[in-house]
């Protein structure tokens, strides 16, 4: 029998003008501001980011156990924001892989693979596809 695992608490505490710092009950921390405020991520670079740490988790299966546990792989996303409409339309990723030492058959194969793997179990990923539905609330004192 397994043991219910308590979900991470996320929060985010202002630390400066619109200065944040992101955090997780696992001890995990990201710096969170303006795009003309050094040594932060934006909240657009972490969505981006998140998304290409989906993708390359929902891939590290099949590419590992093709390619060995010590492949490389870089995930790129970009797009960018129409800000009149305070969205990104269209974000883009580029999963590069080293698959020079599979015959041109094999490397598409375990692409197709790689393709239904993220399509299926990258959540993020799902999720932007999706639309999520957005609930706040705001408490006061």
């Amino acid at each position: 029998m397994t043991t219910p695992t308590t979900p991470t608490e996320l929060w985010v505490q202002r630390t400066g003008t619109r200065r944040y710092t992101g955090h997780s009950s696992r001890g995990a921390e990201v710096l969170i501001g303006s795009e003309d405020v050094e040594g932060v991520f934006t909240p657009g670079e972490l969505l981006k980011i998140a998304l290409g740490a989906c993708t390359g988790m929902s891939s590290d299966k099949p590419l590992s156990r093709r390619l060995g546990d010590d492949y490389d792989a870089t995930i790129r996303v970009s797009g960018p924001a129409d800000r009149e409409n305070e969205v990104y339309p269209v974000l883009s990723e580029i999963l590069e892989v080293d698959l020079s030492e599979l015959d041109a058959e094999a490397a598409q194969r375990l692409l197709v693979v790689v393709e239904r793997a993220v399509e299926a179990v990258c959540t993020v990923g799902r999720t932007i596809k999706a639309g999520a539905e957005v609930n706040l609330a705001i408490e006061t004192d």
